[in-house]
């Protein structure tokens, strides 16, 4: 059977599940934000030593049927505002305040347009507005802005200043400033919806173009017959060619709600919250009743956007998130160390501290196993940072500052989720990611969250999810008022659309499956088609072996639990128990590249598929 490799491109670390068949190999590499081809093939690489007991990276790629890519990079641009100077140019004088009506959209708008805006006149002939249209295009990229979006009041006006845009700025002189015009972009029956659709893919773009033309760039030298795919926040995958930057925003916790939908059918859980903790960010997603909760328009940091995306929200909260001082408070991120320099016990010139650096210190984390002993860690550089930048500025002892930092991103792990669990029923927490099984338990009793699932792979679990995607493509038009030759004449339509976009993805029509629908939105009548093409999908094996046993113990941990008082704590290695197995907290569990803490008045239990089960007792 052909390979499907998975990959989850995190701030800090990259994650790489190849699938064949019911076997998995999988294996993390750090991320290399200058090039983030570079960790792609590193993870890749890496995978191929321990398929073939040596490196051989052309084998591997030329067994592969699909690479299916997603990454966090566009989230954390957004989430840190790191990206292009946007301008606005619009013949509307009302759009701008229309779009920001909220303190959070407000922010948005001010730190990606501000005051980079050009309002053309309503009226006026067609060489008038082509001129003005000009002259605003000059004016805001000597302001700046490295992008722009057109959004008119019509579609005729939008065609105008296109015209005019190629007759002026053709593309391919050099320095040419990309232009987006927002009703081409995206079909929909709300203007500030689509707007900010154009906006927000424009900041994304360059982030992910950059990388991904890179990779297929690199990939072509091996003669890889098959193209990359990026895995969507839509739950499907399509090429490169074929998506849009904007899809890509938030892909990674989809996979991980694939993953947790998945986890839910095999536990029979009803109601499932994930909490993916990456290097940056923790993502925050729902489960209930076997169905992954979707926004047919999503929301992006308070914006609505035109693009049906799994409701997550994203909080700055992360391994590598930056743990500091401030007016005399310990903060939590939401700025992050990222990979480079990374947590100072990373030992690559990081300089602030990150609750790695803490956990490393309290005892949770062994600098010889960390990453399956693959990176060292030094202790050292944890306890300078932390010294000088927590202890010493709140006149405390380090132990003291170890505590306080611990329980402070506790609770803002916690705050990202409380409000989502159930009040009437049971909820259980799905914790992955490099530092959700660390963190979890602690913050799930905050949260009043008595039941914690850690998968086996965990530490890989979003890119595991991401095996349950497929190839496909969506469309919408808009039929209101349409007779029934017009309705059958845009369903030929679409259907050629479909057709067209899934031979370019290797796929005749007839091998796919088509799924029609009619959507009332706003008085508009939405005709709706997805074409599918299948893809082989993994299974869980289920429940509980009947007989359940003492968990054996590998050794034991010196764990600080209070300033004051450190134990000796039970180590156990998730792959060398066998199924049933039982044990009370405190306790260690080194799962494979992830450590996960179980606090006192927890009990430990691991299932037939070897995911961890935990339990507050108290």
């Amino acid at each position: 059977m052909e390979r499907l490799i998975n990959i989850d491109n995190g701030g800090t670390l990259t994650d790489i599940v190849v699938a064949s068949g019911t076997d998995f190999t999988f294996t993390k590499t750090l991320t290399t934000p200058v090039d983030l081809s570079q960790c792609l093939f590193d993870a890749m690489t890496k995978v191929s030593t321990q398929l073939y007991g040596q490196t051989n990276l052309a084998d591997l790629l030329h067994s592969t049927r699909h690479i299916r890519y997603s990454s966090t990079q566009g989230t954390n641009a957004l989430v840190q505002r790191k990206g292009p100077l946007i301008g606005l140019i619009t013949d509307d004088p009302t759009l701008p305040d229309s779009l920001a009506t909220s303190k959070e959209t407000a922010g948005l708008f001010n730190d990606l347009i501000g005051a980079r805006i050009g309002i053309i006149a309503a009226d006026g002939t067609p060489e008038e507005l082509s001129r003005q249209f000009v002259a605003d295009i000059n004016r805001l990229t000597t302001a700046g802005a490295e992008r722009l979006v057109v959004a008119a009041s019509s579609a005729q006006r939008e065609q105008l200043f296109k015209r005019t845009m190629l007759k002026n700025f053709p593309r391919h002189l050099l320095g040419s400033v990309p232009i987006l015009f927002s009703r081409e972009f995206a079909s929909d029956t709300s203007r500030d919806r689509q707007v900010w659709s154009g906006i927000l893919n424009s900041f994304l773009h360059p982030t992910v173009e950059r990388f991904l033309y890179s990779a297929e760039h690199r990939l072509r030298a091996y003669k890889v017959k098959n193209p990359l795919l990026i895995y969507r926040n839509d739950g499907a995958s399509s090429r490169v060619a074929k998506s849009v930057a904007l899809k890509t925003y938030s892909s990674g916790p989809r996979g991980g709600l694939e993953g947790t939908r998945a986890l839910a059918e095999a536990y029979g859980l009803d109601n499932v919250l994930m909490i993916d903790v990456g290097g940056t960010t923790t993502d925050v997603g729902g489960v209930a009743n076997k169905a992954i909760a979707v926004d047919r328009r999503g929301s992006i940091q308070g914006v609505d956007i035109s693009y049906e995306m799994s409701d997550v929200r994203s909080t700055g909260v992360g391994g590598s998130s930056i743990i500091a001082v401030h007016d005399g408070e310990i903060t939590v991120g939401p700025e992050s160390v990222g990979a480079a320099p990374g947590p100072a016990c990373f030992g690559f010139g990081g300089t602030q501290a990150t609750i790695t650096d803490v956990n490393l210190l309290l005892g949770i984390l062994d600098p010889a196993t960390y990453l399956n002993g693959e990176m060292a860690l030094d202790a050292e550089r944890s306890r300078a940072v932390i010294t000088k930048t927590v202890a010493d500025p709140l006149g405390i002892s380090l132990d003291e500052a170890l505590i306080r930092m611990e329980h402070s991103y506790s609770g803002h792990l916690a705050q990202a989720f409380a409000d989502l669990v159930s009040p009437t029923g049971e909820t259980t927490v799905a914790a992955f990611g490099g530092g959700g099984p660390m963190s979890a338990c602690s913050a799930a009793r905050l949260a009043g969250v008595h039941h914690v699932l850690v998968p086996r792979l965990a530490a890989v679990f979003s890119a595991y999810g991401i095996s349950f995607s497929d190839i496909a493509q969506s469309y919408e038009t808009n039929v209101t008022g349409f007779s029934a030759e017009e309705l059958t004449a845009t369903r030929q339509s679409m259907q050629a659309d479909a057709g067209r976009d899934m031979f370019q993805e290797g796929h005749d029509l007839s091998e796919c499956e088509l799924e029609w629908s009619t959507i009332i939105e706003d008085g508009e009548e939405i005709l709706a088609l997805k074409a599918i093409f299948r893809l082989p999908h993994p299974t869980i094996d289920t429940g509980l072996p009947s007989a359940a046993s003492p968990a054996v113990a590998t050794g034991t941990r010196q764990v600080r639990s209070s300033a004051t008082r450190v134990d000796s704590v039970s180590v156990y290695e998730l792959d060398g128990q066998v199924p049933g197995a039982t044990a009370a907290g405190p306790a260690i569990v080194e799962g494979p590249f992830f450590t996960a803490r179980v606090p006192l008045g927890w009990t430990l239990t691991v299932s037939t598929a070897g995911d961890l089960q935990l339990a507050d007792t108290l």
